[in-house]
């Protein structure tokens, strides 16, 4: 008998399914692949400063002089606070794989870090609209030091996990067309109707990623009213499983005080949506959302 804890959810699972209660893909094996960077802005009223990883394709292999697209990760809450670890939470770490950078042609991976500390045993500091202008000048300096030089930029993506997810669409709303796609993955926050309409305006695509048992966000009250809208536009693809799963084809369970493997729907996005075995979670995407997002590149 299981030591974990069970699932509020454990009673609805489909007959004959399992509860997998961790990614089954290894933490940190491509940790070597990035650097880390700090970026300060000064400005009149005070001095702000952002940590970020980032990936340089052309150390691996590819060719300098040519334009590669720039995946920029926002990662969840308290995940800052995870050193390293961080890269993988917010989903950038298999990115910088072989597999998923042929998939891009090669591709510049960047990851903020919000400054985020407890106090009182709360987490502070997290990512919100404070944070709107020093993301976006870090993400143009970024261009300007480490992606111009070595032969320009081809387009923009922004992925956003969790409360990583409600930053993206914050980005986005902030500076319109500035993204070529937002990839919000059980997102904190959704774009409301007035936001699609925009990202259809500025032909942003819009991959957007939620389970049906979110336990931190309610599908039928949050999703299911934007599905109409969602479905009209040019550019967008909807993935939202009736159940998280993992790479071992178990139903998703992450227990740190309060069960929430169904709001992490960055683990399967993570392995591109592939189980470990090579089969599809998503029939209609036979090579991942980073294949589906590789077409824009065209």
């Amino acid at each position: 008998m299981s030591e974990k804890p069970t699932p509020p959810w454990a009673d609805q699972i489909p007959e004959g399914s399992f509860i997998s209660y961790e990614p089954t893909y290894k933490v940190g094996e491509y940790f070597s692949n990035f650097h880390k960077g700090s970026f300060s802005l000064q400005t009149e009223q005070n001095s702000k400063a952002l940590s970020y990883y980032f990936y340089d394709p052309t150390e691996h292999g590819y060719e300098k002089g040519k334009a590669y697209p720039l995946l920029v990760f926002m990662h969840g809450m308290s995940n800052a606070l995870e050193s390293d670890v961080c890269i993988n939470y917010a989903g950038a770490e298999f990115y910088s794989k072989s597999e998923y950078q042929k998939i891009f042609g090669g591709a510049y991976i960047l990851v903020p870090l919000a400054n985020e500390y407890i106090e009182n045993e709360e987490v502070l500091g997290s990512w919100d609209d404070s944070y709107t202008s020093i993301v976006h000048d870090l993400i143009e300096s970024f261009i300007k030091t480490h992606i111009e030089p070595n032969g320009g930029l081809n387009k923009k993506m922004v992925f956003g996990n969790s409360n990583g997810g409600a930053m993206a669409v914050i980005l986005t709303r902030a500076y319109p067309g500035y993204f070529n796609a937002i990839i919000p993955m059980g997102a904190a926050e959704i774009p409301d109707e007035a936001l699609l309409d925009s990202y259809d305006e500025h032909d942003t695509a819009l991959f957007f990623a939620a389970g049906k048992h979110d336990e931190f966000s309610s599908y039928e009250e949050n999703v299911v009213p934007l599905l109409p809208r969602l479905k009209k536009m040019k550019r967008c693809y909807i993935y939202t499983p009736d159940w998280v799963q993992n790479g071992d084809h178990g139903i998703a369970s992450i227990n740190f005080g309060c069960e929430m493997g169904q709001h992490c729907i960055i683990n399967p996005m993570h392995c591109n949506l592939k189980f470990d075995d090579g089969t599809l979670m998503d029939e209609n995407l036979p090579d991942g959302v980073a294949g589906w997002l590789s077409h824009l590149l065209e």
